[in-house]
């Protein structure tokens, strides 16, 4: 069995791509410098899943424990819902921004056979931004200049910014999280919400514009090591969050066929 402890080693003898997410949180939290030219931003492709009693056990025998970590996410959309509405997601997780964008095509050749179909279905896909004024322009124009003319920069005050953009804070969340390598770039996850949910994630990253099929198959291989079964999406935690504390909100998002 496999011991989790997340160390400097570790890093240097994995080879799969780490998210900006990821890298942001490792820097901040154990001081490590790794390079931007090693981080492949861009499309997560993802499917959750139900944790067993045994899942952990079965990821500890197929996978390499990268580590346990906690971070705290704040959401942000202006009191109309501008951008969940259309399926934006804002957040800001250990000092760092992140905006996950909506993926209007999916790239691949060919038909889908009836399992491929299914493995489309139970994903989700999403374009991750990380840099700061490239969140700030696409969320003004997201939000069709309600803002208008008011230039944003780097180096302003998360405050200043987000007043001008009308955005306030909807969720709010803590969550414990223990993450695992497996082949072919495949990294699964498993939260722990301190609201009282817990979920798993399979997550491959791609390249914009990058065969999503493909990673829906190395998504569904995975599932199969770990046993999963069924074919029904499985709510995230924003999911619940929102049912649990802004049923309302969550309506709106459910009439938008967003969720």
């Amino acid at each position: 069995m496999k011991r989790c402890g997340l160390e400097l080693h570790h890093l240097e003898q994995l080879d799969f791509t780490l998210s900006p997410e990821f890298c942001c949180s490792i820097r901040n939290t154990l001081g490590l410098k790794i390079k931007a030219s090693n981080v492949k931003m861009s499309v997560e492709v993802e499917r959750k899943f139900l944790c067993s009693e045994d899942m952990l056990e079965i990821l500890e025998k197929i996978g390499v424990c990268v580590g346990q970590r906690q971070f705290h996410d704040q959401y942000f959309d202006t009191p109309g819902f501008e951008l969940t509405l259309r399926d934006f997601w804002l957040r800001k997780r250990k000092g760092c921004w992140e905006l996950k964008c909506p993926i209007s095509t999916i790239n691949g050749t060919g038909e889908l056979s009836e399992e491929q179909s299914l493995a489309a279905k139970l994903c989700t896909h999403y374009k991750e931004i990380t840099n700061l004024p490239e969140i700030q322009q696409r969320v003004k124009k997201v939000i069709k200049g309600s803002c208008g003319d008011t230039e944003t920069t780097p180096s302003q005050e998360d405050e200043l910014w987000l007043s001008k953009l009308d955005l306030v804070c909807f969720a709010e969340f803590t969550t414990v999280r223990r993450s695992f390598t497996l082949e072919e770039g495949v990294q699964i996850d498993l939260d722990q919400a301190d609201f009282g949910y817990h979920v798993g994630e399979i997550e491959v990253l791609i390249p914009e514009g990058g065969d999503v099929h493909s990673a829906q198959e190395k998504i569904r291989n995975a599932a199969q090591k770990l046993g999963l079964s069924g074919d029904q999406q499985v709510e995230g935690k924003m999911n619940v969050y929102l049912k649990r504390y802004h049923p309302e909100h969550y309506a709106k998002i459910l009439s938008a066929h967003v969720l």
